[in-house]
């Protein structure tokens, strides 16, 4: 396995390494047009709300499949060879909506999606490490989600500007979005493959039992179930926010949607102030204060009937829940830094949440309302609210 001169010894990395992985966390931000594309495609198909987050479910069910395989083939091929492979998955998702807006069509484009992030993620984060090293880590990865979240926040906006502007001229209407990004995904893989990264080889190659037996180790075990929520969240607002205004202030999609936005924005800003809060603050303590945050906005979408007071809740959900990944996972590769692989594959594997949480927030809304919804949400704030108190302090 790697060993633990990962974290202790400095790393040189210059910009033209450190540019490239930001291109491919820009490209594994694609995966949250999710939310704003099931939206569209249960407008345009008529879908229930289970129906329509089926979609984003299936997105993140693969997290479950592929992420520790993903790290047992980054021990034999290494880390910027996976993250190349993810990135012409994802390529190939992005082509399929073009051809056309079935409901086959989708369910296939979301699944490879799905599949071509989960690779991305495991392996993008590890090789990051090749890098950067240290204390310097969670701030690194908290930077790379800001570039992550400008791709994210920008997908409601390409698709309201595709739905109401391209459709005369091009016919594919919101589904330019995918265009667009696949063009940014093939330049990522010509940028990354010319990029030279040293690696450090694995001592041993890992199955996955000896992957998931990590699991038993309770800290472990912690840091999974914080992904769990995490990215339940994420999704989970992705999708909701919409629907939460058009329930309660009765908005078309084309303008409810731009609450995906809001929540993408302020995400983003947290990513970006979070790179330098974390260069000086502990961890726990701006954790801490996210996760307030995060709890005090689910109280307002519970009982917010403006749309200024639902986007105020809906932008501190985005800046509290912009840092969590970075230093949850952090914190579970500097606690195991001799299998960072392995427990990369976990974290990542975690990322099923974005099935759990919009599966049951879906029948939720279908029965008592969208407060349905947010109370599944608020479930994992409580549970993250726990997980800061369990924080290793590195300051």
């Amino acid at each position: 396995m790697d060993n633990t001169t990962t974290f202790t010894a400095p790393r040189k990395s210059s910009l033209m390494q450190i540019v490239p992985v930001m291109l491919c966390f820009f490209a594994m931000g694609f995966v949250d047009l999710v939310g704003t594309a099931s939206n569209y495609v249960q407008k345009d198909l008529g879908l229930t709300d289970s129906q329509a987050n089926l979609f984003p479910s299936l997105v993140f069910f693969w997290f479950l499949i592929f992420s520790v395989p993903t790290g047992m083939l980054m021990n034999k091929i290494g880390r910027k060879k996976t993250v190349l492979i993810s990135l012409a998955v994802t390529a190939v998702s992005l082509i399929l909506p073009v051809t056309g807006d079935n409901y086959w069509i989708m369910l296939a484009a979301f699944s490879l999606l799905g599949i071509g992030n989960a690779i991305m993620q495991t392996s993008l984060n590890p090789l990051v490490t090749n890098l950067i090293s240290g204390d310097k880590l969670a701030s690194t990865l908290t930077f790379g989600q800001f570039v992550k979240a400008i791709a994210s926040f920008l997908a409601p906006i390409l698709a309201a500007w595709g739905a109401t502007t391209l459709m005369p001229t091009f016919g594919l209407g919101w589904r330019m979005l995918f265009l667009i990004y696949a063009a940014i995904s093939f330049l990522s893989i010509a940028v990354l493959g010319a990029t030279p990264i040293e690696e450090e080889r694995p001592d041993k190659a890992s199955g996955v039992g000896e992957c998931i037996k990590l699991l038993g180790r309770p800290f472990i075990l912690l840091c999974f179930l914080g992904i769990m929520c995490h990215v339940g969240i994420d999704v989970g607002t992705n999708t909701t926010a919409p629907k939460i205004i058009m329930e309660r202030l009765g908005l078309p999609l084309e303008e409810a949607g731009y609450a995906t936005s809001v929540y993408f924005i302020f995400r983003t800003a947290g990513c970006f102030l979070g790179a330098f809060i974390l260069r000086s603050v502990s961890p726990r303590l701006f954790f801490g204060f996210s996760v307030v945050l995060m709890l005090a906005a689910m109280v307002i979408l519970f009982i917010g009937q403006s749309l200024t007071l639902l986007y105020v809740g809906i932008g501190m959900i985005g800046f509290g829940n912009s840092n969590v990944f970075s230093v949850i996972f952090a914190q579970a590769l500097t606690a195991s830094p001799s299998e960072k692989n392995e427990v990369s594959g976990l974290m990542i594997m975690g990322l099923f949440g974005g099935t759990v949480f919009p599966l049951a927030m879906g029948y939720a809304a279908d029965a008592i309302g969208q407060s349905g919804a947010v109370a599944v949400m608020t479930a994992g704030v409580i549970y993250l609210l726990y997980y800061t108190i369990k924080i290793k302090s590195t300051k």
